[in-house]
């Protein structure tokens, strides 16, 4: 009976072993996340010692490090449920309490409590952002985001410090209203369901024209010669993409509907008088 309850145990042990969860993290795409969420707090370092250009560009850097961990990912199949919420928290540090910090400590402290409520309601709208789209992976359709990325309106609040020093100003900036409307305005558009384009599917890395190349080229070296306007420009006509499609969109379905009711009404068979 013993032997009998022995093995009986080892196959079960077995079934066990079978079933469990495979335990351990994949390293690269892993350490590409974590090489973001170091220039996440360099950024917050360098604001809390007030070189704000330093901590604009840091938050640029983890941009770089946010782009490559999921296409790294995907390219070599280590996607993975870990990958997922570790990447998002470490967005919201890198992405939400930076740039926030950034901005309150550049711009919004002459504005009192409105200016520090205007952080918390991003870092906040930035947090419930994140949750949304870790809900939505393999549901929503990847060719558009649901909402403004957090990356990008940190790359909007990063770009405004970088221009700023482009137009020749020095020191803080004064009590501007337009920075504090900013900040709640790219909140509000995190959260909206406004679509936001997703270059995720773009097969980069497959053959392309020559003429592409030439391009990014070009692009590569106005980049270098005059980064803060480039960065600035690319990343306001994004923002901007997502109001200004979504009214196109609207007026458009808004015609189609008046000019199917009027078809409707032309179809309508007119009562004989006689």
């Amino acid at each position: 009976m013993s032997a009998m309850y022995r093995r009986r145990a080892q196959r079960t042990a077995r079934i066990r072993d079978v079933s469990a969860p495979r335990r351990g993290v994949y390293l690269v795409p892993n350490m590409i996340t974590s090489a973001g969420l170091f220039c996440g707090v360099f950024s917050i370092v360098q604001t809390m010692q007030g070189e704000y250009i330093k901590a604009a560009l840091a938050i640029l850097a983890a941009q770089v490090f946010d782009m490559l961990d999921g296409r790294v990912a995907r390219m070599t199949n280590t996607s993975s449920r870990f990958g997922i919420e570790y990447d998002s928290l470490c967005d919201l540090v890198s992405f939400g309490v930076a740039p926030g910090l950034l901005i309150y400590s550049w711009a919004l402290i002459p504005w009192a409590a409105w200016g520090w409520l205007a952080i918390a309601m991003y870092v906040i709208c930035s947090a419930l952002r994140l949750a949304r789209f870790n809900t939505m992976v393999g549901v929503s359709s990847t060719g558009h985001f649901l909402g403004l990325p957090v990356p990008a309106s940190a790359a909007m609040l990063a770009s405004v410090v970088l221009m700023y020093q482009y137009v020749g100003r020095e020191g803080l900036p004064d009590k501007h209203v337009a920075l504090l409307l900013v900040t709640y305005l790219l909140a509000v558009l995190m959260v909206s369901t406004i679509p936001y384009a997703s270059f995720k599917n773009l097969k980069l890395h497959r053959r392309q024209p020559l003429w592409t190349l030439m391009i990014g080229i070009l692009f590569l070296m106005v980049l270098i010669a005059e980064y803060q306007l480039v960065i600035f420009l690319s990343v306001s006509v994004y923002v901007a993409s997502g109001p200004l499609g979504w009214s196109w969109d609207e007026l458009a379905g808004r015609r189609r509907t008046r000019g199917d009711e009027a078809d409707d009404e032309e179809e309508v068979p007119l009562e004989s008088s006689g």
